[in-house]
């Protein structure tokens, strides 16, 4: 399949020209199982201009670099945030990078059982001819340890307890032994962590061991704080997923700036003039939501409007991504409009003042 009709590439192969470059480039020293030196992966990450490497993620270089330096030693590493703020795209940018593959993922709430980590078995084959190499079948731990690469766990704190043990027992003891082969054991090769992420406003339904806990260095994601940075970031990547839509059209500036405004506005509670305003309880403010809403626009100027968008677009998306089913937050977002949109100067604002009837 052509790389034209996959709907989401993953961050190697997205950025595999920069990687490449980034190899050619890199100064070390190279980590022992890394694809690229410390140094290399925080230009990946958050970009150099004289070597023509876009900036994937917003974040104090200071935080990076502990990132980055917790996957070098035995503890595993643990992003906690909010919804949005792009802690798994983090993880992939680093998994992409350090180990040159991205795809040994594990989603927390999706697994029941250790086994689903760490190994599982062909029934087939194992009723035939007993527990042999070739009936035994790898999970994502497992291959990272063999391999020597990164595996990303997404939403750890969902997990249950028996599972959460075995992820003790893996960054402590960095081996596997299976006791169905002879106690055979599989140990970590050079490359081998754990890179976990946790929402900090729904901590799921198991509490993390203090031991844990001791075994992984927490970072805390915040929500971009700076406007030009958060709108720079919607309007690339909601234009990345417009074209990989197969559409030929893009946002305007102007409308991307209002609607990154609003966003910043209701997330901080916060004008940015300094004034109080209302914060929404259950909407997710995030950057994230932002891209998308601006995506639905782009789409929606494409097919619906002959490829021009309108202001007025703005509130009839916000409705859909972001309002939900919650009528105490629509009530929030329309007294925003009144008290704030209403103020706000510009052809843009004062048309998304009059489309308020839509919320």
């Amino acid at each position: 399949m052509s790389d034209k009709h996959i709907q989401r590439p993953v961050a190697e192969d997205l950025f595999a020209s920069e990687l490449e470059k980034l190899k050619q480039w890199d100064p070390g020293p190279v980590p022992p199982g890394w694809q690229l030196s410390p140094f290399a992966v925080e230009r990946f990450i958050l970009g150099d201009k004289e070597l023509g490497i876009e900036r994937k993620f917003v974040a104090p270089r200071e935080l990076v670099n502990r990132v980055i330096v917790s996957l070098l030693t035995e503890r595993g590493v643990m992003l906690i945030g909010e919804p949005g703020t792009a802690k798994s795209w983090l993880s992939e940018l680093l998994a992409s990078s350090i180990s040159g593959h991205s795809q040994f993922t594990i989603q927390g709430g999706a697994i029941s059982n250790y086994r689903q980590l760490l190994y599982d078995w062909n029934v087939a084959l194992l009723q035939r001819h007993g527990p042999s190499r070739e009936a035994l079948i790898p999970g994502p731990v497992y291959q990272g340890m063999a391999e020597g690469q990164l595996v990303r766990f997404e939403e750890l704190s969902r997990c249950p307890q028996s599972v959460q043990d075995a992820i003790l027992s893996i960054l402590s003891e960095r081996q596997i032994v299976i006791p169905e082969l002879g106690n055979e054991v599989v140990f970590a090769r050079e490359g081998f962590n754990i890179i976990a992420t946790s929402n900090s406003l729904d901590r799921g339904l198991f509490d993390m061991s203090a031991a844990l806990k001791r075994r992984l260095n927490f970072e805390t994601i915040p929500p971009i704080s700076n406007l030009q940075d958060e709108m720079a970031i919607v309007q690339r990547e909601s234009g990345r997923l417009i074209q990989r839509s197969g559409v030929d059209t893009q946002v305007p500036p102007e409308m991307v700036e209002a609607l990154v405004t609003i966003f910043h506005e209701l997330r901080n509670g916060q004008t940015l003039s300094g004034r109080s305003t209302d914060r929404l309880s259950a909407a997710v403010m995030s950057t994230a939501e932002a891209v998308s809403v601006a995506h639905a626009i782009g789409i929606y100027a494409y097919y619906y409007r002959r490829g021009a968008s309108q202001p007025e677009d703005i509130v009839n998306f916000l409705v859909g991504t972001v309002l939900k089913d919650n009528p105490r937050d629509r009530r929030r977002v329309r007294h925003y409009f009144d008290t704030e949109v209403s103020n706000k100067k510009g052809a843009v604002w004062q048309t998304l003042y009059e489309q308020r009837n839509l919320l």
